[in-house]
């Protein structure tokens, strides 16, 4: 009788893979006219899809094939994925993510973790959990070990989660990081990611911190500036870090040069092209309103770009490694872009031409939010498959979005959700990953894997396993000549072999002064990353071997060596920085690296100049710079000159230069209380400055305020910035009832 069982089910799961390559076949046909253009469904319907259904309307190129990996009732509202070292995937569900127009009980602790297995490799998760419940919106994942490590919005607290017993159900919780203060942020505002980045780093899109993994705790770094994420991060084989910005309507930023170095975006590391988007259906619901739809009613710009991804496997086609996904989900589509280098510069391009994007649907309810390598080799993508993608804010009474919602119903499509894997002719599975037990020097095969899963995985169990026995081995593998993986170690190999000796803290200068000579630029780039601890100490020796490399012929390995000089105060580092600069093929790209470390540097000085100032207006000005860092400068910049990217326009107006942040008080605080919107200074921006009083304190308030005008404001002597939390209260009083934005009109009429 069992056996009978195992071979129906055995057949089932087959033919349900052979449906899924037919359905994704046909899905492949994009409607064109007799010239070859694209046809948009003017008209499309707001009616939910089954699983089967929408996976017929999703277009893929060809050859590329979807797979159903997972769908309700499995998972609901999923909008992240991790994987551990054995391969079983942990879904973040957001159970109550907007369940009405009014995102009504969005803060409920009913939304979980589940823990999904695919028990005979056919793609298709056919085992399942609950791994962690009574969840508020869980937000970021990491697998370390045996732990998942997780944080749930408006907290900055992180716990990790075992389960103990096999069970498939998280039965110990551990704080590894304390942080108790609320984060009052809407929650498209707050933080995403917890990603491992191979200089053993863990990073996140929005706040200015990263992480530390130390025996079993996490520990902060602070970094000057937010990185201006917010939804999504993702990294490459060189750890290169990609942010997105939906509330910038900016797509990608940040994979210039690490966070901790500073901020550097340039306008034309990709041009305004590529910030157009081409969906194949009508998009009413944009929060950017009718500015944002082309004649056809389609969306013409990003302005939910988020859960970015590289795609660093092995199982589909090698032109597509490497490249830069980007989900659009009001779009209902999901870029490709190709990343270049032009000039020392990182450059972003459409990898296709004739106004194309890489995955489109036809279905109004696919919302793509998140993109991951699989342990497989496939890219898989995450279907939130949820009618309203705008959180409440943007929802409102008198907002663009709202009548259009309710006139397609959107707001009845709950409680839904697919996960996706991309295939490709021919593919064939790879073995299932057994790394969390395996020993260490089991793992070293591993780094040199043709898929990054693989290897940043084995790095970092590695690490955690703090097994030093390897270490001579790890060595060996640095320089290319280690036997164990039965060739010459690949250049990735070395590159991880010297970030895993750093993360074990066995690094040591030989082995960096031989891969400061490697035949492969990446692989020199990387010793110099990590000589900075040598540097930070004015180590002579390790100075001497940077300043033999200054004529390196790579503009990876020259903008590495400005930024890494940077880390020391020695005069000598100064002049050989200068030299380099003053030498390169790419003074544009190096002279402005250099600029952002030394501001980075400068930055850090910031709470000097306010020694002399009484210490409640000394706290509140401190406060309002850690607030800015992680809110404000998404829009607004970290130099508070807005930022623009691509050619595009400003998310936000600048605060240099403006008057208002040189002037009235009230006026500012009535627009932190209540929000902004329509056209400042004759100027349209691509979004709304939304309200923040009911969420946050009197003394929240006049934080930021006084930061943003002692910063950025221009004040004679005898005047203060300090906005007083007094005064906040006094003006909330003044307003208090009032559920609108103000327009710039009203509140300069009100204020003469």
């Amino acid at each position: 009788m069992k056996k009978k069982i195992w071979v129906i089910a055995a057949l089932s799961g087959f033919s349900l893979f052979i449906y899924q390559c037919k359905v994704a076949e046909k899905s492949t046909r994009i409607k064109r006219d007799a010239a070859g253009n694209i046809l948009v469904n003017p008209s499309p319907s707001p009616a939910y899809k089954s699983p089967k259904e929408s996976l017929q309307s999703i277009q893929v190129p060809a050859g590329y094939h979807l797979q159903l990996v997972a769908s309700e009732p499995m998972i609901k509202e999923p909008v992240a994925i991790v994987w551990d070292g054995n391969g079983r995937m942990y879904v973040a569900e957001m159970r109550t993510y907007m369940q009405d127009i009014n995102g009504t009980g969005q803060q409920q602790p009913i939304c979980r973790i589940s823990m999904l297995e695919d028990t005979n490799g056919d793609g298709t998760m056919d085992k399942s959990s609950v791994f962690i419940d009574s969840l508020v919106l869980p937000r970021m994942m990491l697998c370390i070990g045996h732990k998942l490590l997780v944080n749930e919005t408006f907290t900055y607290n992180i716990w990790s989660y075992t389960d103990t017993n096999g069970d498939g159900i998280a039965d110990s919780k551990e704080l590894v990081y304390k942080n108790n203060r609320p984060d009052t942020r809407n929650l498209e505002h707050q933080k995403s990611g917890l990603v491992w980045n191979l200089d053993n780093w863990i990073y996140v899109s929005c706040d200015p911190v990263r992480y530390h993994y130390s025996k079993g705790r996490l520990v902060p770094d602070t970094l000057t500036n937010s990185p201006g994420g917010q939804w999504g991060l993702g990294n490459d084989d060189y750890g290169r870090l990609f942010f997105s910005a939906a509330g910038a309507e900016i797509p990608a930023l940040g994979f210039q040069i690490n966070p901790a170095y500073g901020s550097l975006n340039f306008q034309d590391q990709y041009n305004e092209d590529f910030l157009a988007v081409w969906p194949i259906i009508a998009t009413p619901d944009v929060q950017g309103g009718l500015k944002r739809l082309r004649a056809d009613t389609t969306l013409n710009h990003f302005t939910a770009a988020c859960g970015q991804s590289v795609y660093r496997g092995d199982a589909l086609p090698a032109d597509l490694k490497g490249d830069l996904l980007i989900c659009e989900p009001v779009g209902r589509l999901i870029r490709r872009a190709k990343i270049t280098e032009e000039g020392g510069k990182t450059i972003l391009k459409n990898a296709y031409e004739a106004h194309q994007e890489f995955i489109t649907s036809y279905d109004m309810n696919f919302r793509p939010v998140n993109t991951a390598t699989g342990p497989d080799g496939c890219l898989y993508i995450v279907d939130m498959y949820h009618g309203i993608i705008q959180e409440a804010t943007w929802t409102a009474e008198g907002s663009f979005l709202r009548p259009r919602i309710l006139q397609k119903g959107l707001e009845k499509n709950i409680g839904r959700g697919r996960i996706y894997r991309l295939v490709h002719d021919h593919y064939k599975a790879d073995d299932k990953p057994q790394l969390l037990d395996a020993p260490a020097n089991k793992l070293l095969a591993c780094l040199d894997h043709p898929n990054g899963w693989w290897r940043e995985n084995a790095q970092k169990e590695i690490i955690v396993h703090g097994d030093l026995s390897v270490v001579p081995e790890l060595k060996t593998i640095a320089i290319g000549k280690h036997a164990t993986i039965g060739k010459n170690t690949g250049a990735l190999a070395r590159i991880h072999a010297l970030w895993t000796l750093e993360g074990l803290n066995a690094i040591d200068k030989q082995t960096l002064f031989t891969a400061m000579k490697d035949s492969a630029a990446e692989v020199r780039k990387t010793a110099v990353w990590i000589s900075e601890s040598f540097l930070k100490k004015d180590d002579e020796e390790v100075l001497h071997h940077i300043a033999a490399m200054q004529n390196d012929p790579s503009a990876a390995v020259q903008v590495q060596l400005v930024l890494s000089l940077a880390s020391t105060k020695s005069a000598g580092a100064m002049d050989i920085q200068k030299s380099i600069v003053n030498a390169s093929a790419y003074p544009n790209m190096l002279i402005s690296a250099t600029h952002s470390a030394e501001v980075n540097a400068n930055t850090k000085l910031f709470g000097s100049r306010l020694a002399n100032m009484p210490a409640a207006h000394r706290n509140l000005i401190l406060n309002g710079a850690n607030i800015y860092k992680q809110l404000c400068s998404t829009c607004h910049g970290p130099d508070g000159k807005g930022i623009i990217v691509g050619g595009g326009s400003a998310a936000a107006p600048p605060f240099v230069g403006s008057n208002r942040v040189n002037g009235n008080k009230a006026l500012m605080t009535k627009i932190l209380l209540n929000g902004l919107s329509g056209p400042i200074d004759g100027k349209s921006f691509t979004d709304v400055m939304a309200p923040f009083g009911a969420s946050n304190t009197d003394e929240w308030v006049a934080s930021i305020l006084s930061y943003v005008r002692y910063n950025f404001g221009k004040y004679d002597k005898g005047k203060s910035p300090i906005v007083e939390v007094d005064d906040v209260r006094k003006i909330r009083s003044e307003v208090a009832g009032r559920d609108q934005l103000w327009t710039l009109d009203e509140l300069e009429k009100m204020t003469k």
